[in-house]
Order: structure tokens, then C-alpha cells, then sequence
């Protein structure tokens, strides 16, 4: 950076939240002693503490079945700090931090476990000063979602719902972890179930992928820069490819993931969510609801895949044994709590379309899955290839167009490819990248993604979360694909973990003339 710039950036970065939160807050986290909030959620409390984001009166109550004082639980809390926090423990801090924890044994279902909680948490409040304010996370199986939140209602844990929201009233606020529901009718049960409860403003539907720094930037990248946004559109693309690999296996989620697979656990939420912020039109303001109406819009114009179009342009597949870093590795059937005749697909591919204006024509290629070379999430903006005339005009050694990248993880950034002259007398061209990473422009790690939308909470700021007409549209959209796959007889084709999914991949976007891109 250059040095008129440094002085700038510090202040930006000093300055790095001035989002008005309420003065106190009480947290209350549903599955408190489980793993999402062991290599999650308390890191990223302990985070924004560490940064001094967090309401000056904060208390954080685990609630879970299990026996535990609230001595234990910060133990708990600590390890999992310890291990998963993307900063080293700072003593100092972590004793602040640790004197807001506290945890209550209750059992989700039983009305009866919520009268001591409630009293529990009364008092927790009155001793810190707590002016009543509370979020609930549902860090806990879907299927407990609606008895929860009835017991919340039943228990009158929640102020007086319908009212607008006015200054010095205390708010109650709910976060739902996905997969909200396996299909559409379940979805809906469990969307009905909490709007029975809960105003629709203050149900914060969390999808991480959309709290993580690159993804947030998509749509800085598209508005305050005049060079992108003009050139995003069927004119301009080729296609778009994105792709979100995993080089682990299912590891310890077998009993999830053999109720859900690749195609529920990451195409319906992550992968179109990402689509929908690559492809929205530009909205008229930040505001949260317009934001998310464009994004809307995104998934209403979807082209259906129904019959044997899923055939043609959708591809499953389910990793078989193979090598990560030349160990030899489990295929998904053999792994621990999966059936030896499982049909759960660990892979998916999709080619689509966004049937609007600005995208007519345009394929979207879409991946994901599990035990592939490497860990990567990327977004691939394909420009059109210039006319073969001048440089372009080999046959044989046609110039490589174009292509904007966004590293969503692991090396969070984005790069630009051009061509550009060989230095020497003879004119030959190569591709080179213009490419910038976050950690070295800006010296230090980005928050994870959980500290953002924990942030956004706090603040009331439902931009990054999902509303319930995304969700269920999303849903609409890929339950022929399910349908499809429900009535075949035959098992996904197996691929070796290492390799990139089944050769059917390949062909997919090998048939329209083009190529994946490795990340």
C-alpha cells in the first residue's frame, strides 16, 4: 500500500464497528455443551470480547441436558477457545470473559425444565444489570426447533410480540442454525412453528457462508468499483462456475449427513445463496429487506430442473476409498454410523440457469462435495474470449480469456487474469494474475464468520441471514431434483476420495465446450 493510503486504512480499522448494540444482553445458546458452540459459537464471543464488541453488559448461558456448574462450563468453554479460536488465549481477557458464562441443565421438551431456567436467568439478569434483552440460538437437531420455541412462548420468555419495537424495551431475538428442515413441507412445518412465536424481524436464519469476509465483499466488489458491474451480464460472461470442496470426510456427522447429503447441506443454503450474491441487480439501497428482495429475485428466476432434464444437468456421486496426502482413506460407506448400502450423495454438480434479463443464456456450474484434493471455496467469473483477430487469432494457441476470481477460503482474496506482453522483441502473450489477498493487505486474520453474524445480531442487522421466502423458494427449486433421485433405483457413482467427483463431472461442462476450474 502506499503511504498516503496507510493512514487511511488504520483509522478505517480502528473504527471497525460503530453499529449501534443494545447496552446489555443476555445470549442464551440452546445446546450450549454441544459441538457447534465448542468449536464455534465461544470462540467468536470470545472474539468480539477480545475486541470490545460486545455490549458492555454481556452474559452468555448455555442450556443443554447435561449436568454442568458454571465452573465446568468455562472449562469447557476454554478448551474450546483453546483449540478453535482463531487468536491464542489472552489471560487478562479470558478472565473478563469467562466470569459472563454460566450453564442450565434443562431438557428442550419438558415445560417444566423451563420455570428454573427462567428464574435462573432472571437472576443472572438482575445481578449483571442486565436490562432484559435476549437472544436465543437454536444450536440444537431441527426437530427440536418448534418444541423449543412453543416452550419459549409457553414460559413467557418473550416481550410483547406483535409490538413495534421501541427504545428502552428489551427485544428477544432468535437465531436457527440450518438445515431448517429436509424439504419443502418441512420447512414450511418448522417456518409456521417459530412464526407462531416469533415476528418474522426478529428470526435471524444463519447460513455462516454469508458471514465470511469474502462473501461479504461480493457485493463491494460489484457496486464500488466501476470496472466490474458493467460487465456482469450475458454480453460480457461466458459462465460462472463456483465450487465449495471439502478434503474431509463425513468424520463424526455421519448421523446428519445420512439424513441429508451434499445436495441439502450445501447446494440448497451456501451454493445458491453465493449464486444469488453474484447475480442480484444492483439494490436501490443497504437496507437489509431490499438486499435480500434482489436476492429473492435471483431464486425466483431460476430455470426449474424437472424429469430427465435433472438427468442431463445434474450430477451426483458419492466418494469411494482412496488418499488424502498419501494416506490411504475410508470410502464413505465404510465409515463409522453410515449404512453399507447408503444412496447419500457426497458430491453434486449443476449446470443452470437464471432465466432474467441480465443473465439470458448464462451457465452456472455449481460443485460441491467431500473428499476432494483440498479444501477451497471459490467463485469463477468467466469472461467472453476476444474475437479471433490480432493476438487471438492462433487457432492452435487460442489466448485464455478472462477470469475474475473470488477466494472465499482458505486464502481469503480475489485475482483478475489478463493477458499481457512477454518482455522481449518478438509480441507473445501470456496470462498473468493481478491478484490480492486480505492478510497481507490488511496484516491481520479476518473474524471468522460467526463473529460477524453474532455482531449482526446484536445490532438488529438481518442483511446477512435468510428469509423465510429465500429459504422455502430454494427449497422449491431443488425438490424435483430430489424427487428425481428418490425414485431411482440405482446408487450415486462412487469416485476416489482424492479425486475431483465422478468422471460424469467432467462431462457436464466438458459437453458445452469448457472446463473446470481448479482452485
Amino acid at each position: 500500500m502506499s503511504t498516503d493510503v496507510e493512514p487511511r486504512l488504520a483509522d478505517q480499522l480502528a473504527n471497525d464497528d460503530h453499529r449501534p448494540v443494545a447496552d446489555s444482553v443476555t445470549i442464551v445458546i440452546f445446546g450450549g455443551g454441544g459441538d457447534l458452540a465448542h468449536r464455534k459459537l465461544l470462540p467468536a464471543l470470545y472474539n468480539l470480547h477480545l475486541d470490545g464488541l460486545l455490549p458492555p453488559r454481556t452474559a452468555i448461558v448455555g442450556v443443554g441436558r447435561s449436568e454442568m456448574s458454571d465452573d465446568a462450563y468455562r472449562d469447557f468453554a476454554k478448551k474450546g477457545v483453546t483449540e478453535f479460536s482463531r487468536r491464542p488465549i489472552d489471560e487478562q481477557a479470558w478472565h473478563s470473559f469467562a466470569g459472563v458464562l454460566h450453564f442450565v441443565k434443562a431438557s428442550f421438551e419438558d415445560a417444566h425444565a423451563f420455570a428454573p431456567l427462567g428464574s435462573r436467568l432472571d437472576i443472572i439478569e438482575h445481578e449483571g444489570q442486565l436490562s432484559g434483552n435476549r437472544i436465543y440460538y437454536l444450536a440444537i437437531p431441527p426437530t427440536l426447533f418448534a418444541p423449543t420455541v412453543k416452550q419459549l412462548d409457553r414460559a413467557h420468555f418473550l416481550p410483547g410480540r406483535g409490538e413495534p419495537t421501541q427504545a428502552g424495551h428489551p427485544f428477544a431475538r432468535l437465531i436457527v442454525e440450518k438445515p431448517i428442515g429436509r424439504d419443502l413441507d418441512s420447512a414450511r412445518a418448522i417456518n409456521d412453528a417459530i412464526a407462531e412465536v416469533f415476528d418474522e424481524r426478529d428470526i435471524y436464519r444463519i447460513d455462516h457462508y454469508l458471514g465470511k469476509e469474502t462473501v461479504q465483499n461480493i457485493l463491494v466488489l460489484r457496486f464500488a468499483n466501476s470496472i466490474f458491474e458493467p460487465l456482469l451480464d450475458q454480453r460480457y460472461v461466458d459462465h460462472v462456475q463456483i465450487t465449495v470442496a471439502e478434503e474431509e470426510g463425513v468424520g463424526t456427522r455421519a448421523g446428519y449427513y445420512e439424513q441429508a447429503g451434499a445436495l441439502r447441506d450445501m447446494v440448497q443454503n451456501h451454493l445458491l445463496q453465493l449464486m444469488s450474491l453474484v447475480a442480484l441487480e444492483p439494490p436501490r439501497s443497504l437496507d437489509a429487506d431490499v438486499i435480500r428482495d434482489e436476492k429473492l429475485e435471483v431464486l425466483l428466476s431460476l430455470r426449474p430442473i424437472q424429469g430427465d432434464d435433472v438427468d442431463a444437468n445434474v450430477v451426483r456421486g458419492q466418494y469411494g476409498a482412496g488418499f488424502d496426502l498419501g494416506a490411504p482413506v475410508p470410502g464413505y460407506r465404510q465409515e463409522a454410523n453410515v449404512s453399507p448400502q447408503s444412496t447419500i450423495e457426497t458430491f453434486v454438480a449443476i449446470r443452470l440457469f437464471i432465466d432474467n434479463w441480465r443473465w439470458a443464456g448464462v451457465p452456472f456450474f455449481l460443485r460441491t462435495g467431500k473428499r476432494l484434493p483440498k479444501r477451497a471455496s471459490e467463485i469463477s467469473i468467466h469472461l467472453k474470449a476476444v474475437p479471433p483477430v490480432l493476438f487471438n487469432k492462433d487457432p492452435h494457441g487460442p489466448l485464455d480469456p478472462n477470469v475474475l476470481s473470488i477466494r472465499i477460503q482458505p486464502d481469503e482474496g480475489f485475482a483478475l487474469g489478463i493477458s499481457s506482453k512477454i518482455p522481449g522483441p518478438r509480441v507473445r502473450v501470456y496470462p498473468v494474475k493481478m491478484d490480492f489477498h486480505y492478510g497481507s493487505t490488511f496484516g491481520r486474520s479476518s473474524p471468522e464468520a460467526y463473529e460477524r453474524l453474532l455482531l449482526d445480531v446484536m445490532a438488529g442487522d438481518p442483511t446477512l441471514f435468510m428469509r423465510r421466502d429465500a429459504v422455502e423458494a430454494a427449497w422449491r427449486w431443488v425438490m424435483p431434483i430430489l424427487d428425481r433421485w428418490a425414485a431411482a433405483a440405482s446408487p450415486p457413482p462412487l469416485y476416489a476420495a482424492g479425486d475431483w467427483g465422478p468422471e460424469d463431472a467432467n462431462r457436464l461442462i466438458q459437453s458445452t465446450g469448457r472446463q473446470w476450474r481448479q482452485p
